[in-house]
């Protein structure tokens, strides 16, 4: 998958606990849990906002492109 989600490494860097996390952005542990492990096939930008918010970061810091190697 090209998006890498680092919002492990946000919430360390920020020594904070995922449920706590999901608390203060208003969603599940689920949700977020799904978004952590790459799984969400979409994230609304409100909850992006969100999570920015809380973590003191832009989405850059959150989600990574890598160019996956093309085969021409």
């Amino acid at each position: 998958m090209p998006i890498i989600i680092n919002l492990d490494k946000m919430l360390q860097k920020r020594n904070m606990k995922s449920a706590e996390l999901a608390a203060l952005v208003g969603i599940t542990t689920a949700n977020l849990s799904i978004l952590k492990t790459g799984k969400a096939k979409a994230i609304r930008f409100s909850t992006l906002e969100s999570i920015c918010e809380v973590l003191n970061c832009q989405p850059g810091d959150i989600l990574e492109y890598v160019q996956k190697d093309s085969k021409l």
